[in-house]
């Protein structure tokens, strides 16, 4: 803590040369309109903003801002609300709707879902979309549902679109192109139809009614609605080829003019004008489609400007002395106490959603199956691991208490339809459990050295954990609290690259990881870190049958509360697994500036800049 006000103050000495500054304090605090300005921290800004080409950064956040997918997901109602699309429902195969009432705009009945599909002979279920009718891109086209068929045709296509990971979006449509070729139709509109007339669309739907084909998993809709930003098939059907692909690493020509001037139909514009190497200026659009309640704007400020500073310390003394209204980049928690002793400041501490785990290499490839790895194969050596681990003492000392323990199932406990209580293995008095730990170790490596390291075949039992710069406090009181089971922990820097350099090729002993499973992500993330072993996040390749049986069980029943039940199961087998051990969950801390507006909402798992903020902030007069 005192290191880091030591950086602050140096820093006001320096203030003529604020790195990145490209406003001065006199223009926001004489900005007599809705401005929001909003420093962010990093080390570059987006030159390029084609929203599916880079997922590092700022740039996620701008592209989102400028397009829209056809949802947002609400995880505490777990719904789909509206966006690009108004309303969804599942049709029988004649295209009756499955609804509570009969109509397509009534809620969707998962039992009517469930009977009707379980007993059809079809790997599919029909999925019909019906959009606004007043959405229109940034040039003055209008939005129609061809607009979504070209965007998720072209993300099936990976030698038009060059995206792997479009390819995992729309992995449960059953549609599929290549090479600008339809291989397989499994969406339908009035310009690509259903010759059959099975699913219909009516006079006046043209634009706004299409059906989609996905497997019979609750949860294919999910990437489908709120991860595929929709993109201007009027702006990209005639530029991309296979020589051209979308996602171009080396944009030319018109390319490269419309990767710079984006056509959006979001709630924001890009200033091309007010936009340079050091800010983003993004102007409100005046004709967005979704509006507040009394008929106003959906969002209350005027105009954002995205400033980039290169460290935090700096950003973070340019938010003091005024320079913006909003840090969009989480703070850490050694600033707490120097932002409450300021006036003007307010101080959102958003509960985590992710999970910071400890990783153990489980399975590793050849030629790294050897050495100390050897003994994480073994169940109870990641018992005895998994015991020494105290989480009170990380969430204290680590985080200075922003954050919260967490099961050992990897749920957190906030999570009222998931969480199984069963699951917290991992809790009680650490006496007790040091003393636990080490009677495992001692039935499976007794001998110590002199310093009171274990010993096998001869060598100090020594593990290396991968981790960032950032994670070395956190490697450190994890080194204090294995030494008291008698085993060696060393800090190795991830880099920039992990995956590729050590993860995927298991290069490593063990690594930090985030995880977050939630019924949003369940059908997909449960395969990624405990089934997938080629490339995955399940980077110590574990492998356990009965496991993998379960969560293909759960991704593809149709029954809601047995889909609840297979995740509780799951977590069960997740803590007995000892293999991602939780070390704590970490509030996600920002701060905004009161003297200019008032207003700002807490999001889990979010900074104060998001969109509940735009939607409320009230200019302070």
């Amino acid at each position: 803590m005192t290191r880091k006000i030591a950086a602050l103050s140096m820093i006001c000495l320096l203030i003529v040369n604020l790195t990145g500054c490209s406003t001065s304090i006199d223009t926001r605090k004489t900005d007599d309109s809705s401005s929001l300005y909003v420093g962010y921290v990093g080390t570059s800004f987006p030159s390029s903003f084609m929203p599916w080409l880079s997922r590092d950064g700022i740039a996620p956040t701008v592209a989102s801002m400028l397009y829209n997918t056809l949802f947002s997901y609400d995880d505490e109602t777990g719904t789909f609300e509206a966006l690009t699309a108004k309303q969804w429902c599942y049709v029988d195969l004649e295209g009756k709707p499955l609804t509570d009432d009969g109509t397509y705009d009534g809620a969707i009945d998962y039992q009517a879902v469930e009977e009707y599909y379980s007993g059809t002979s079809e790997d599919y279920m029909v999925v019909r979309l019906e959009l606004f009718d007043n959405i229109y891109w940034s040039d003055g086209e209008k939005l129609t549902v061809e607009d979504v068929y070209y965007t998720f045709d072209v993300a099936t296509d990976n030698a038009l679109s060059n995206h792997a990971g479009a390819l995992a979006w729309t992995a449960d449509l059953l549609h599929e192109s290549s090479k600008g070729e339809l291989v397989k139709q499994g969406m339908f509109t009035a310009g690509h139809p259903d010759y059959s007339g099975t699913f219909p669309i009516e006079e006046g739907e043209e634009d706004t009614v299409m059906y989609l084909l996905v497997n019979k998993v609750l949860g294919a809709v999910t990437t489908l609605f709120n991860t595929i930003l929709i993109l201007p098939e009027h702006i990209w059907e005639p530029m991309v080829s296979e020589q051209q692909q979308l996602n171009n690493k080396n944009p030319q020509g018109e390319f490269l003019e419309q990767y710079q001037n984006p056509v959006g139909s979001g709630p924001w514009i890009l200033n091309r004008e007010e936009t340079n190497s050091q800010l983003i200026t993004l102007d409100r659009n005046p004709n967005y489609h979704l509006t507040d309640e009394d008929g106003g704007p959906l969002y209350k400020v005027d105009k954002i400007k995205l400033m980039l500073y290169l460290d935090s310390n700096t950003a973070i003394f340019a938010f003091l002395k005024g320079y913006v209204d909003i840090l969009d980049s989480a703070v850490s928690s050694d600033y707490l106490t120097l932002f409450e002793k300021e006036e003007n400041i307010y101080i959102s501490r958003s509960p985590g959603t992710s999970v910071t785990s400890l990783v153990l290499n489980v399975n590793p490839s050849d030629p790294y199956k050897e050495g100390m790895k050897v003994l994480l194969q073994d169940v109870d050596f990641r018992k005895a691991v998994a015991l020494a681990i105290n989480q009170d003492e990380l969430v204290d000392k680590i985080l200075n208490g922003a954050g919260t323990t967490v099961s050992a199932g990897l749920i957190l406990s906030s999570n009222e339809l998931l969480y199984n209580a069963n699951s917290d293995i991992l809790s009680g008095d650490m006496e007790e459990k040091i003393a636990q730990s080490n009677e495992i170790l001692d039935s499976i490596c007794p001998k110590k050295d002199e310093s009171g390291y274990r010993i096998l075949d001869g060598a100090r039992i020594s593990f290396e954990i991968l981790a960032s710069a950032g994670q070395q406090d956190l490697i450190a009181y994890l080194q204090r609290q294995f030494q008291k089971i008698g085993i060696e922990i060393q800090f190795k820097a991830s880099g920039s690259t992990p995956e590729t350099t050590y993860l995927y090729s298991s290069n490593f002993d063990m690594t930090v990881q985030a995880v977050i499973l939630s019924m949003a992500n369940a059908d997909t993330m449960y395969r990624a870190h405990f089934v997938t072993r080629e490339r995955s996040s399940n980077y110590g390749k574990y492998q356990d049958e009965e496991m993998t049986e379960l969560i293909e069980q759960m991704r593809y029943t149709l029954n809601q509360d047995l889909k609840v039940d297979l995740i509780y199961e799951l977590q069960e087998k997740t803590a007995q697994a000892y293999y991602k051990i939780p070390l704590y969950s970490a509030e996600v801390l920002s701060v905004a500036r009161t003297d200019r507006f008032s207003g700002y909402q807490v999001v889990p798992g979010q900074t104060v800049f998001h969109t509940k903020t735009l939607c409320a902030l009230k200019k302070v007069e």
